[in-house]
């Protein structure tokens, strides 16, 4: 029986140090660790993706102007204000607008016209809830979306990064995308700002 309660005491142990650099607790040591973590990923360097298609530049360009939107609302998110989050939705539909299909065509169109459709279905329910945790689901969605779209078609020239929490959602994991490689997480805000890691480099 002690055999028993010791082994399953250790097994708690190492799942609760599995998280630990997910917790939330003490900012400095979390900000320390976060450091750390980010070192040692910065020495395996996150996998480079290019663009699939060859596109027109000012489609790029307009992409671009969309992701600079969603970097605006992202950072939204990280400081959990839901009527920010709201103004910074609207914006971004806005850019999303401006987005000129027609300088798409074949497979590329059809690939954009499936991306856009659930981004401008996500930005309408982010805008019109006051639910902090309902509009981070949708960001989600937005999420997913805009990164097929910079996969498949570039920035003419930016960077975005994509970033993975494991723990966003109750443990299901999401992502979302960023300009620059340091991590902070639109999930859960200052409550584990530094939570996740680089997946991948778009450019």
């Amino acid at each position: 029986m002690k055999t028993w309660i010791n082994l399953n005491s250790l097994s708690v142990l190492v799942a609760f140090l599995s998280l630990a650099n997910c917790s939330p607790g003490n900012k400095k040591e979390e900000a320390s660790e976060s450091q750390k973590d980010r070192k040692e990923t910065s020495e395996k360097a996150p996998e480079t993706s290019v663009a699939q298609f060859e596109v027109d530049e000012n489609f790029q360009q307009q992409l671009g102007d969309v992701f600079d939107a969603y970097v605006s609302l992202k950072d939204a998110f990280i400081s959990s204000d839901p009527q920010k989050v709201k103004s910074e939705a609207d914006a971004t539909s806005l850019s999303v607008s401006k987005v000129d299909m027609k300088l798409l065509t074949g497979a590329a169109h059809n690939d954009w016209m499936t991306f856009v459709a659930p981004m401008e279905s996500s930005l309408k329910e982010i805008a019109g809830s006051s639910d902090i945790e309902v509009q981070r689901k949708e960001f989600s969605v937005l999420s997913d979306n805009l990164y097929k779209s910079i996969k498949a078609f570039g920035l003419g020239g930016k960077q975005a990064f994509y970033d993975y929490c494991p723990m966003a959602f109750e443990n299901e994991g999401a992502y979302w995308l960023s300009d620059n490689d340091k991590i902070q997480n639109p999930y859960f805000g200052d409550q584990m700002l530094n939570c996740g890691e680089v997946r991948e480099k778009l450019q």
